[in-house]
């Protein structure tokens, strides 16, 4: 396996990592507002603004509180490092 490699799939799992953190944080009312939770936020909103750009169209008036370009961000995330990881073998 090659270093880009190696990167790219570290890469992959910090930013899940940081998806499901900030998931998590969400959960909680002080969580909001700490500075890992903006942390979190600049980390992760770049991979999600465009899910939700896309998504957009099908959200407007919704009453449903599920963010579903968060849902579809982090599944892709998944995606793209299972296929990684079996394209190297």
């Amino acid at each position: 396996m090659g270093l880009g490699y190696q990167i790219a799939v570290t890469l992959l799992s910090f930013l899940e990592f940081a998806m499901f953190a900030r998931a998590i944080l969400s959960w909680f009312p002080q969580g909001r507002e700490s500075k890992v939770n903006e942390l979190l936020y600049c980390v992760t909103e770049p991979i999600i603004l465009p899910f939700r750009k896309l998504l957009e169209p099908f959200q407007r008036g919704s009453m449903i509180p599920i963010d579903f370009a968060f849902l579809l961000a982090f599944m892709m995330l998944g995606i793209l490092r299972q296929v990684l990881a079996y394209g190297m073998y």
